[in-house]
């Protein structure tokens, strides 16, 4: 190229990563979503803890975790959006403040209100501002074509690991120290997303496109008026009210077989480990076949889960073997799902559209969350959450059948 020939433009990111390959940054998203994954994933250990503490009692403390659910989705595409717009890093950097303050500022509240402030807030939010849309459609932007699938199952399983990191070190910071120095020791970890964040903090700058032209609203129209993208929201309810109701009361099914707390810890840990391998095995798969069908399979196969998990003795063995099992599909439908949502919309918004459904995740997280402790209140059993269980998950299994991968036509 002659000297006074003009250069292409670049973004600054693409000035910026010009010089770095991108696996340094998806290590990078993969361990900021290990902490705030981990730290979410484990609060469900302090149920217990806090109904003593405050006396609130299971059901209060329940709503404030559904609530934590909730509000962990919806803000996923209000940051989503924010990140789409001016780049990750505002997004990621209030969201670590707002995950600190909430973990630092929960021991000093004792009532229902100031509990879904922090639980239910602060920490959700927090949490949801450097979590699954925010990190995907940032590497999504930075990453090859061909490379996609297994950097979303990549960063994916990051968020596993730290469920299998962080839940038995809670535990055991409860046991040895107390709760509140547990949260303490969580919020050091959460500080450190900080940092890992900062390389991060480059928009995308996209080459001219119909799909870059496009405005959020217009984009928006088409995809609320796409069947498939319908069906993903449904199929992800369904995960959320599934994994949710498993990591808030799993620890009480625990206690009700009469087996110890650490039981649950190692059990929690047990699910993490088991979906980094799924997690990477849905990323890869994801390149050689359609996802919909990873998605049935993964759905249907919770189903028979949890039909065995209620037939079997209930001992040690069986919560660790149920564990695994359930791990291998925990988190693993993100990637698919994420990537059908950039397979049938394009990149420039997938930080926002995959953010809306993981609301719709959320959503049905809240119900897991909340009528599983209604549920215990009212009948002293999780009987009935594991029936409503099966029977999700084989709807969900069904309503991703009809789902096109090809990409809708747009006018």
């Amino acid at each position: 190229m002659s000297p006074n020939q003009p250069r292409p433009p670049l973004g600054a990111d693409a000035a910026h990563t010009a010089h770095l390959s991108y696996w340094p940054l998806i290590l990078l998203a993969s361990t900021v979503l290990m902490i705030t994954m981990g730290i979410r994933q484990s609060l469900g250990l302090f149920l217990s803890p806090l109904n003593s503490a405050t006396g609130l009692g299971i059901a209060s403390i329940s709503l404030a975790m559904a609530v934590g659910q909730f509000v962990w989705g919806a803000a996923q595409p209000v940051f989503g959006a924010v990140a789409d717009r001016y780049g990750p890093a505002g997004s990621l950097f209030t969201g670590a403040i707002m995950l600190v303050l909430g973990l630092v500022l929960t021991p000093m509240v004792d009532s229902q209100f100031g509990l879904i402030l922090t639980f239910g807030f602060l920490i959700a939010a927090g949490a949801g501002a450097g979590s699954f849309s925010i990190l995907l459609g940032a590497l999504a932007q930075r990453v090859p074509a061909p490379k996609r699938a297994f950097a979303s199952g990549f960063i994916n399983a990051g968020g596993s690991f730290g469920q299998f990191l962080l839940a038995p070190l809670s535990q055991f910071l409860i046991g040895s120290f107390g709760w509140v120095t547990a949260l303490y020791g969580l919020a050091a970890c959460a500080l450190a997303t900080l940092p890992l964040s900062w390389p991060l903090r480059h928009k995308v700058e996209h080459p001219p496109s119909a799909a870059a032209e496009m405005g959020l609203k217009a984009q928006l129209r088409i995809a609320l008026r796409d069947r498939s993208y319908w069906c993903l929201h449904a199929g992800f309810f369904t995960c959320g009210f599934h994994i949710a109701f498993l990591v808030t009361h799993l620890p009480g099914a625990v206690d009700l077989c009469g087996l110890p707390a650490s039981v649950s810890a190692v059990s929690l840990g047990l699910i993490g480990l088991a979906n980094i391998a799924g997690s990477l095995g849905a990323g890869a798969l994801g390149q050689h076949y359609r996802m919909k069908w990873l998605l049935v399979i993964m759905y249907a196969s919770r189903a028979v889960l949890v039909g065995l998990y209620l037939a079997a003795p209930k001992t040690e063995l069986t919560f660790y073997a149920f564990a695994i099992g359930l791990g291998l599909t925990w988190l693993a439908t993100v990637p698919p799902t994420a990537g059908l949502v950039g397979k049938l919309f394009g990149l420039r918004y997938l930080a926002t559209l995959f953010g809306l459904t993981l609301l719709s995740h959320q959503t049905g997280a809240f119900f897991g969350a909340w009528l599983g402790g209604l549920a215990l209140v009212a009948f002293g059993n999780y009987d009935w959450m594991w029936y409503a269980d099966i029977v999700l998950a084989l709807l969900a299994a069904m309503v991703n059948l009809p789902i096109r991968e090809e990409a809708p036509r747009r006018g």
